[in-house]
């Protein structure tokens, strides 16, 4: 007896479906699981660069250029600046100042008070030599960070002495004080630059020397602000420090 034709319909059905390989199957939806691999990958990539999980990193990986590029010229950077900002200012509100002009803010310049963005972005996020950025960097004036600027006259307002140490060396003083005072900063104290025994000096242990410089003449650094774990770790730290996203480099 032979079988109706609609079973043998369905056995020719069920044959072709048995011909096709996992990987066939899975070919419509490669380029959309890969985008949200990549997606779910970048955003645990963010997280562990921001507290300090992955260390010494020197490379955005490949996959997560574009999701940098997302993030640092979007929304959601200005709005993480802008809430750093706050909290700093928040903290720096209950700090009683002796009005002695001892009382201290530091902050780090570059990617805190201004912005190498718009060259990173030219250079589509990926690993340049300093030499390159520093020849940039004398050809444009680097853009401020408005969250930077508002707290930046806030913490002087409330009567805080401020310093201004960076990772700039010392032959780049003019333009930096051209650049800043462009942006709109003025009357620090001091603007502390890299000289010339500093250059062979890791950030953390430069940074640390110059703060504890600070403090063996008296001064009380109550808060600092910075977008490198260098600015902000070490030794003679704030009191709090604050720490800005950087997704472009890491500065060790």
């Amino acid at each position: 007896m032979y079988p109706p034709p609609s079973l043998i319909i369905l056995k020719l059905l069920l044959s072709t479906l048995l011909l096709v390989t996992p990987s066939q199957s899975l070919s419509q939806g490669n380029h959309e699981d890969d985008h949200e691999s990549s997606s779910l990958f970048c955003e645990s990539w963010r997280f562990s660069v921001e507290t300090n999980n992955a260390g010494n990193w020197s490379t955005i990986p490949s996959r997560c250029y574009e999701f940098v590029n997302h993030y640092m010229t979007g929304d959601r950077y200005v709005s993480d600046l802008g809430v750093t900002a706050r909290n700093a200012l928040d903290y720096a509100k209950t700090v009683d100042i002796a009005g002695d002009g001892m009382d201290a803010w530091v902050f780090d310049i570059d990617e805190t008070l201004l912005s190498m963005l718009a060259y990173y972005k030219l250079h589509k996020f990926r690993s340049t030599t300093l030499k390159v950025e520093v020849k940039w960097g004398l050809r444009h004036k680097l853009t401020v960070l408005p969250a930077s600027l508002s707290l930046y006259n806030e913490i002087r307002q409330l009567g805080f002495t401020v310093f201004l140490l960076t990772g700039r060396p010392e032959w780049l003083r003019n333009q930096t004080v051209t650049n800043l005072l462009y942006a709109g900063y003025n009357d620090w104290e001091r603007l502390i630059l890299r000289q010339s025994y500093d250059e062979r000096k890791k950030a953390i242990d430069y940074k640390s020397e110059n703060r504890k410089q600070l403090e063996d003449e008296g001064y009380r650094i109550h808060g600092s602000l910075g977008d490198q774990w260098s600015d902000l770790l070490g030794y003679a730290t704030a009191q709090r420090s604050f720490k800005y996203p950087n997704l472009m480099y890491y500065a060790a």
